[in-house]
């Protein structure tokens, strides 16, 4: 594979939104630039991207609080999807975690997702039945390009 695994580096926002826009991750009461501008705020070396040629091709958002680790945004542009890009995105987020002192890493599904479900199952992860719950503290507007300066 020839496609190279590192951090994100700013200025590939608009990039990584359209990657994850063509993966259908967006959705409109998410801002992903805004989500972008908090993840830079914590733990910026665990927003992996994969890049291809210099294009980015796939991403990965990592967390982990203390108790358990968390994946989000992982994606893989659909022209480069069967070459192992998701693979070794999560492979590098968990290497980073582990490297934390991270003893868990889960991740959340939709469950019309089939082909999600399937990659995470090879990967070694375990579904297990769980009621998932959320409050929103900040109301996102609708996405757009980060504002200028």
């Amino acid at each position: 594979m020839s496609v190279a695994i590192r951090a994100f580096e700013p200025g590939e926002e608009t990039d990584v939104v359209t990657l994850w826009e063509a993966a259908g991750l967006t959705r409109p009461w998410n801002d992903p630039y805004a989500d972008i501008r908090r993840k830079l705020t914590v733990q910026p070396e665990l927003f992996l991207v994969a890049t291809d040629g210099g294009a980015v091709v796939g991403s990965v958002m990592a967390g982990y609080d203390g108790h358990r680790g968390w994946l989000y945004y992982l994606a893989t542009a659909p022209s480069h999807r069967g070459r192992g890009i998701a693979r070794a995105l999560v492979d590098e987020a968990e290497r980073l975690l582990e490297r934390m002192g991270c003893p868990k890493v889960q991740l959340m599904v939709r469950p019309d997702n089939v082909g999600a479900r399937g990659l995470y199952d090879a990967l070694g992860y375990e579904s297990f039945d769980t009621w998932a719950t959320g409050k929103r503290l900040i109301v996102d507007g609708p996405g757009g390009p980060p504002p200028a300066g």
